[in-house]
């Protein structure tokens, strides 16, 4: 069983946690490397769309006569070949979404999070909701990089918090590399990307992460 160590606001370490079974999960990297692609291709909205010939608003009066110029036959001024006239095979406009069933969505994201647990990059904060200054959000995450990292290029740091403690993400908004993830919004991308996941306790004491992986 996995465990990670737990740190009250003020950056004093309390010993560790039991992390829950989801942490567990059997590696699966191209379950992993699936899940992530789904949401990068998702990010993107693919809306860009070129006009064809038929929808440039310019003359479509033949441009000059068919024979005796001793140049190519062309009918109008919209045809792809001219500048200004329509794209032959440009984007048009409806993009293939790729999408991932719900149970692999949710096992991807326990393979994402054992694979931080392997790598001691999970880290608990006991009363992360009463910071109330971001110079204490600041001295907190300065104690946690000191103890916890050992790798100095890990830059990036993402707080887990839970909708109770939600208040807490203005005090986190200017501290530099730190994202601030509302648990319900946890996906694999951000779980492999985040870099050090720092949790609110208050996660773990009400089981969510528990109920989360069964589901």
């Amino acid at each position: 069983m996995s465990k990670a160590n737990v740190y009250s606001a003020k950056g004093i370490k309390k010993g560790s946690y039991s992390l829950p079974a989801i942490f567990g999960e059997k590696e699966n990297l191209p379950l992993l490397a699936q899940a992530v692609r789904v949401y990068e291709d998702r990010r993107h909205l693919g809306l860009a769309k070129a006009k064809t010939r038929a929808e440039i608003e310019r003359t479509k009066k033949k441009w000059y006569k068919q024979k005796g110029t001793g140049g190519a036959r062309h009918g109008a001024r919209s045809a792809p070949i001219f500048v200004g006239g329509g794209v032959a095979h440009g984007p048009k406009g409806v993009k293939r979404t790729l999408v991932i069933p719900v149970k692999m969505k949710r096992k991807a994201l326990a393979v994402a999070l054992s694979l931080k647990a392997k790598e001691a990059a999970v880290v608990l904060v006991d009363g992360l909701d009463t910071l109330k200054k971001a110079k204490d959000a600041q001295n907190l995450l300065n104690k946690i990089v000191k103890n916890e990292v050992k790798d100095k290029k890990v830059r990036k740091f993402t707080f887990v918090v839970s909708d109770e403690a939600w208040g807490v993400a203005k005090v986190l908004a200017n501290i530099k590399n730190t994202l601030v993830v509302p648990f319900n919004s946890l996906n694999a991308y951000r779980v492999f990307f985040g870099g050090l996941l720092i949790f609110d306790k208050g996660i773990f004491v009400k089981k969510s992460l528990k109920s989360k992986g069964k589901k």
